[in-house]
């Protein structure tokens, strides 16, 4: 028997499905459907800066809209793949905002980040997201599922299983490929804060 929850999941599928192929009554359908959930991935996203933000959870999500509904046509075929573009659209935008902000007034694109899960009751540090997405732009030169795999936990908070699922691959990959790129990350940020 079929759940809310499979039956939902099978809706936004196939509004995605007929999203992709040029549909856009499709989009107008799934926006009721997937905007908690959205406004969810953007509290999550802006959480990481403390200070007054440029933009609220309700901003990121309608910036989000507004670039998904000025693509032509693309190919989503999951829910998973969905949010992995609005992770990435998040990304994009908040790294517009804040070199926006960067240019008003030096340093304004600091957050704080942790990329060590060994030690959680240690401080996040300070880090320049502007730099951060540099060194990740520099990560999926070595294999762009390693920035995936970093929008997805950081920007958009998903877990392991879920980033899994998002992707299509297994558990232990996205296990593999999370430790490999925040090492990497933590190295080139260190890197960076030591010139």
């Amino acid at each position: 028997m079929r759940t809310r929850g499979d039956i939902v999941q099978a809706d936004v599928s196939q509004l995605l499905v007929r999203w992709s192929a040029g549909d856009q009554a499709a989009l107008k359908e799934l926006i009721p459907v997937v905007y908690g959930e959205l406004r969810r991935l953007g509290r999550y996203a802006l959480r990481r800066d403390r200070r007054e933000s440029l933009l609220q959870p309700t901003a990121l999500v309608h910036e989000v809209w507004l670039r998904m509904a000025g693509r032509k046509q693309f190919s989503i075929e999951s829910r998973g793949q969905f949010y992995a573009l609005a992770a990435k659209m998040m990304r994009d935008i908040l790294v517009d905002q804040l070199r926006r902000r960067q240019a008003a007034k030096r340093g304004g694109s600091q957050i704080e980040i942790a990329l060590d899960d060994a030690n959680p009751s240690e401080r996040p540090r300070q880090v320049d997201f502007l730099i951060l997405d540099e060194a990740m732009t520099r990560l999926a030169g070595i294999k762009s599922r390693y920035t995936q795999i970093v929008e997805l936990r950081y920007m958009a908070g998903l877990t392991i299983e879920e980033t899994a699922e998002a992707l299509n691959v297994s558990h232990a990959t996205i296990e593999r490929e999370w430790n490999f790129a925040r090492a990497w990350l933590r190295r080139e940020l260190q890197a960076e804060s030591s010139q």
